[in-house]
C-alpha cells in the first residue's frame, strides 16, 4: 500500500491507477536538458559554432563613414578638382583629434603652393563636414599616394583585409566628377604575383567595378567584411576620336571591368618611406 502521506504534491500530473508519472517525466526532462546544454557549452568552448556573417547593410554601415570626400581649391575658393579618399587612423591632439587620409597622389600633381585641400568628412548622411587639410606626403611615381591630415571629430577609420582573393566579391566608394557619394560593386578580377627579379614591383590588383573621374583614391573593400584590400588608383581608358572638320578633337572614357586597385603592401611601403608606418596596425 502507497503511504499518500509521503508522496509529494504535484498539480494537474497525468495518473494511471494511484501511480504518480509526471514526477518522473520532469526528471528524466531535467537530466536531458541538462545534457543539452552541457553539450552545447562545450561545443561553444571549443569554437564549434560559427557566428552569422554580416548582412549586406551591416557591412555598408561599418565602411560608409570610412570614406572621404577631397576637395582643392584655389585660394579664392574656386575647385580645381576633387577625389575620394579613406581615413585610416586618428590620433588625439592637445586640442581635439587629427584624422589621417589616405588618398591618389596624382590628385595634387602640378598644384603646389596654390591651392587648399580639404577633406569632407560624413558625406553618406548629406553636406558633411568641411575640414582644412595637410598635405604630409604624396607620390605620383610608381606609387600614386598621399596622405592627408585633417582637424575631425568624425574620423571613422577602416579595417584592414588579408590578402585578396581571385574572385572575391568587393565595393568601391568614390565620389564621381566630385559630386555624390556612389557605390559599385564587383569582384576581384586580377592578382598579379610579384616579380621574383624584382620584389620591390608590386603585384598588379584590378577589379571590374566600374569606376569613373573622382573615383581615384577611392576604397575597395571586402563585401564580406568590409575591410580595406586597396585604393583605387585609375582605370583604363579608350579614346574615342571624332571625325570631319578640324580641329580634331577626342575623349578619354573608362573602360569597363579595369579599374586599377593600390594593394594594401604599396600603402605599407608608401607610409613606411614618409615615415608614418605606425598609422597602420602591423
Amino acid at each position: 500500500m502507497i503511504d499518500r502521506k509521503r508522496q509529494p504534491r504535484i498539480e494537474n500530473d497525468c495518473q494511471r491507477g494511484n501511480m504518480p508519472v509526471t514526477f518522473t517525466w520532469q526528471q528524466a526532462m531535467s537530466a536531458r536538458a541538462s545534457v543539452l546544454l552541457a553539450s552545447v557549452l562545450a561545443l561553444v568552448g571549443a569554437g564549434c559554432v560559427t557566428a552569422r556573417p554580416p548582412s549586406r547593410e551591416e557591412v555598408l554601415q561599418k565602411i560608409l563613414p570610412s570614406t572621404v570626400q577631397i576637395v582643392v581649391e584655389q585660394r579664392e575658393g574656386r575647385r580645381i578638382t576633387s577625389g575620394s579618399g579613406v581615413a585610416i587612423a586618428s590620433r588625439r591632439t592637445g586640442v581635439g583629434a587629427s584624422c589621417f587620409v589616405l588618398t591618389s597622389g596624382h590628385t595634387f600633381s602640378g598644384l603646389a603652393g596654390k591651392m587648399e585641400i580639404y577633406a569632407v568628412f560624413g558625406r553618406h548622411r548629406g553636406p558633411g563636414q568641411k575640414a582644412r587639410a595637410l598635405l604630409v606626403a604624396s607620390r605620383n611615381d610608381s606609387i600614386d599616394l598621399a596622405l592627408l591630415r585633417a582637424e575631425s571629430d568624425q574620423c571613422d577609420t577602416v579595417s584592414l583585409a588579408s590578402a585578396p582573393v581571385l574572385g572575391e566579391p568587393i565595393w568601391v566608394i568614390g565620389f564621381p566628377l566630385g559630386r555624390h557619394i556612389m557605390l559599385s560593386s564587383g569582384i576581384v578580377s586580377q592578382v598579379g604575383l610579384e616579380s621574383a627579379s624584382d620584389p620591390a614591383t608590386s603585384a598588379r590588383l584590378i577589379v571590374d567595378a566600374p569606376v569613373s573621374y573622382g573615383v581615384s583614391g577611392g576604397g575597395v573593400f571586402d563585401a564580406r567584411t568590409g575591410r580595406l584590400i586597396g585604393l583605387v588608383e585609375g582605370f583604363s581608358t579608350a579614346r574615342l576620336t571624332a571625325q570631319g572638320p578640324t580641329p580634331a578633337w577626342y575623349i578619354d572614357v573608362p573602360v569597363p571591368g579595369q579599374t586599377l586597385v593600390t594593394p594594401l603592401a604599396d600603402i605599407r611601403r608608401f607610409l613606411d618611406e614618409s615615415e608614418q608606418a605606425d598609422l597602420l596596425p602591423p
